[in-house]
């Protein structure tokens, strides 16, 4: 099962991606003001990661869809 934890964006520096399902920095999802970020993982929660809130593929749907994360479908002026 995919496991997704959101960290701060200063904190992808210290993302080891051979433990986690994204290749590198370009491939991880920002938060709209690039304040966050998202990645992903199968199994044991990598050192990085541990501590920081853990979310099911539902779960994080939920969040992904806020304002926060995703994007004006009608931005101004169009």
């Amino acid at each position: 099962m995919r496991i997704y934890v959101i960290i701060n964006a200063d904190e992808v520096d210290s993302i080891d991606f051979d433990l986690i399902l994204e290749r590198n920095e370009n491939f991880l999802s920002y938060s709209r003001d690039g304040s966050k970020a998202l990645v992903k993982f199968v199994g044991d929660t990598p050192s990085f990661l541990e501590g920081k809130t853990q979310y099911t593929h539902s779960e994080i749907l939920t969040v992904m869809a806020t304002d926060e994360w995703s994007s004006d479908p009608n931005p101004p002026g169009e």
